[in-house]
């Protein structure tokens, strides 16, 4: 003779209480592929999709703390463009040619400084560019200018490979700028050995001007306006530096 299973409402009223709490502490499949937003990013968003910015806004310069053996008081990250600039879309930008050699596009790149980096930092012997590198930019951030510029990263790039340089157009060494406007991507001649792409020509000028302001011959402020308008105006002057034993 079988008996009956019968099942007490109290256990049946927990059973269904215990599922219903499982299934709120359960994140759906959805919200597991999705990203946590941020504070500023469900501001942005809170009022629909009229109120979202374009797609360049994703590309937001941040700040980083110094570490102590960059702890001068005065150094800050920021950055002072030489022109009215705003994040580009990608696709618009576009290089041109001075003098046989690449400019960026001044509405893209118009390039800046550094307003807390001065002339006394920069003869310090303790200064050094890593104080102010990926301060304001992270490395991976600055690759988004290859985006706009519409350049494929070459790979490999690096050592006699290296084809591209996401160079500051007014360099570091000069009191530049860490901020996108002042980064753009240099590439080419592929067919030439590594001391003759353009970036290795463009250090040979950064390295002559930094030797200028720091011996009194250039001010900084001439050096950093000069270059950023066009860095090719110093060749003569950065190759002859260079053949009589200068920073090559």
């Amino acid at each position: 003779m079988s008996r009956r299973f019968s099942v007490s409402p109290l256990f049946s009223i927990a059973i269904v209480l215990f599922l219903f709490l499982l299934l709120r502490a359960r994140p759906s499949r959805l919200s597991e592929r999705l990203p946590a937003r941020t504070r500023s990013q469900e501001g942005r968003h809170a009022k629909g999709p009229e109120s979202r910015t374009p797609r360049r806004a994703q590309y937001t310069e941040g700040t980083k703390r110094f570490d102590d053996s960059c702890s001068d008081p005065g150094l800050n990250c920021t950055s002072d463009y030489f022109l009215a600039w705003q994040l580009p879309e990608e696709g618009t930008c576009m290089t041109s040619i001075r003098n046989g050699y690449p400019l960026p596009d001044p509405r893209c790149t118009p390039g800046g400084i550094n307003p807390s980096v001065t002339e006394e930092m920069l003869r310090d012997t303790n200064w050094r560019t890593g104080c102010i590198r990926n301060c304001q930019t992270s490395e991976a951030l600055k690759h988004v200018t290859y985006r706009w510029y519409g350049i494929q990263k070459p790979r490999p790039n690096s050592g006699e490979n290296q084809v591209c340089e996401l160079d500051h157009l007014v360099p570091l060494e000069l009191g530049g700028s860490d901020g996108l406007g002042n980064i753009w991507p240099q590439c080419g001649p592929n067919a030439t050995v590594l001391e003759h792409r353009y970036f290795k020509i463009k250090d040979r000028v950064e390295n002559y001007l930094a030797d200028e302001v720091k011996a009194g011959r250039v001010s900084l402020d001439a050096a950093q306006r000069g270059i950023a308008s066009d860095w090719t105006q110093f060749l003569p002057e950065a190759n002859r530096y260079c053949a009589a034993g200068g920073r090559c």
